[in-house]
């Protein structure tokens, strides 16, 4: 049997870039749609290369189980000694922001304070014990922006809480953190393949939190980079990035953690200080942005997922 590729997601969408680039170098593949189905411990999986782009958004498409499913799988493969790009670490960071910033102040990477809360009655005492205005309220398992809301007092969270606008987080972990502002109205992603950074993209927020209009699109927070339709202005713009340093850490902290492929977002305050919020290991590229730059990260990944196969 030919030794593939296999393509473990919950969103055609956002594995077709990949497909095609995938047919581009004439690399074998297929992939998995894992919102539901089952796994035979006993049996040996196929001989190939795994990658997951498994998402925390998933419950947002009725895919609730898919990154359940998804663990229950790689951990089958991994039993069996597959290799699995983004493996079953990597999965756990992607569905707890929790664990995200523990593991990013392991490497000297600063992190917005946050305070974490389970339970409505307890997410007011939490915003108490920050003890930070003004602040902003998120899930812990999130994407798409889910839960991001910014309040200026706990008067206004308590109206939040309260009301029918309330959204109630898929894990039940509601993180009240720190709002950092960024005086140019920008974050910056710094993308990762195979280890190396590719590039960075600064990312206009002067619209808010949920910058992406399209259906597919994730947005880890701030950011969704779905190469929709270019606007009046770049909100997506490929740059160098002065913060070296950071870069290094990143390099570290996605080795240490086993990450083969993400994408890290931070922002800076007016006192020049990096916060890093977010760790996307699904990361997507925004098509305008690359267009621009002539750097493409699905034709990188691609490559790096060939080179893997190659080797067995």
């Amino acid at each position: 049997m030919t030794k593939k590729i296999y393509v473990l997601h919950e969103n055609n969408e956002w594995t077709n870039h990949l497909e095609k680039r995938l047919e581009e170098l004439n690399l074998p593949y297929e992939t998995w749609h894992l919102d539901a189905g089952t796994v035979n411990l006993s049996e040996e999986p196929p001989e190939g290369i795994f990658y997951n782009r498994m998402s925390a958004s998933s419950h947002t498409r009725d895919h609730r189980y898919a990154p359940e499913l998804t663990g229950a799988v790689i951990d089958w493969l991994e039993f069996y000694g597959r290799k699995v790009l983004n493996g079953s670490n990597a999965l756990r960071l992607e569905l707890s922001k929790v664990k995200q910033y523990t593991q990013l102040e392991q490497f000297g990477i600063q992190t917005p304070k946050t305070v974490v809360a389970v339970g409505k009655e307890n997410i007011l005492t939490a915003a108490k014990s920050l003890n930070i205005t003004p602040f902003i309220t998120k899930h812990n398992r999130a994407g798409k922006g889910l839960g991001v809301q910014l309040f200026y007092s706990l008067q206004a969270l308590e109206e939040y809480v309260n009301g029918t606008s309330y959204e109630e987080p898929v894990d039940g972990i509601t993180l009240i953190q720190q709002y950092i502002k960024s005086p140019e109205s920008f974050i910056t992603r710094v993308e990762f393949v195979g280890g190396k950074n590719i590039y960075s993209v600064r990312v206009d927020t002067s619209e808010g939190f949920e910058l992406c209009p399209a259906d597919a699109c994730q947005i880890g927070d701030l950011f969704c980079p779905a190469g929709e339709q270019p606007q009046m202005r770049a909100k997506f713009e490929i740059v160098e990035n002065p913060r070296k340093e950071l870069i290094e850490k990143y390099g570290k902290f996605l080795t240490s953690n086993g990450i083969e492929v993400a994408g890290i977002e931070f922002i800076v305050d007016e006192n020049g200080t990096a916060y890093t919020y977010d760790v996307n290991t699904n990361t997507n590229y925004n098509s305008d942005a690359e267009a621009n730059a002539q750097k493409f990260g699905m034709l990188e990944l691609a490559k790096l997922l060939g080179r893997e196969l190659e080797k067995l």
